[in-house]
């Protein structure tokens, strides 16, 4: 890796990614590969706008495949940002005048591609909902969005509850977005268990 997209990868905040010829493909009950691959391969998603959705229970590789789709973002001299949706709302939310929320913002709306990891796992009240859709809507049909979840669609009113923003987001981010649905057992599930099938190592002498 050069040192420049070194830099670029750190600064996209990826951070530690599985490498993808380790992605058992066999694993899940269902996956769609033939679908991310070929967004993944050309990136034809990102040129076009169009946002892309990971959708599957917790530890079946919903992070790990979108942190390659902005490994390859980067590698084609893209701008990425990869977070989780807590840490944006809460870096968003710290700033409390309106002109430091507009300028903080950016760091969200401007990247080529914006990866938010784990909706669904806390719950955000209607403020915080209404910058997530400032956050899409901005990027609406220009730069698309990746978001890994274990939640549907129908589902995303037991994070933001009642903020009267909720349709009009769900209603922007699947407008044109690919859903990559995995169907599969806990990859940390099953290697907790192989661990216990494996023979104890012998001490070293």
């Amino acid at each position: 890796m050069s040192r420049r997209l070194a830099a670029r990868t750190k600064e996209a905040t990826i951070g530690p990614a599985k490498p993808l010829d380790l992605f058992d493909w066999n694993h899940p009950r269902e996956i769609d590969r033939d679908l991310y691959e070929e967004p993944q391969g050309t990136l034809g998603f990102l040129e076009r706008g169009e946002n892309v959705l990971f959708r599957g229970q917790a530890g079946v590789g919903k992070s790990t495949l979108a942190k390659h789709l902005g490994l390859a973002a980067l590698a084609k001299g893209h701008t990425v940002r990869c977070v989780t949706l807590a840490g944006a709302l809460a870096d968003l939310l710290r700033h409390e005048s309106i002109p430091a929320i507009e300028r903080r913002l950016r760091r969200y709306t401007q990247p080529d591609l914006l990866i938010l990891d784990e909706p669904g796992y806390i719950p955000c009240d209607a403020s915080a909902a209404d910058l997530l859709f400032r956050i899409v809507s901005t990027r609406h049909e220009c730069r698309p969005v990746v978001i890994s979840t274990n939640l549907s669609y129908k589902q995303w009113g037991t994070v933001f509850g009642d903020a009267p923003c909720l349709g009009a987001l769900v209603d922007r981010f699947a407008q044109h977005c690919h859903v990559v649905d995995i169907d599969a057992d806990s990859w940390r599930d099953k290697d907790r268990l192989d661990r216990k099938g494996r023979p104890p190592r012998k001490p070293k002498r």
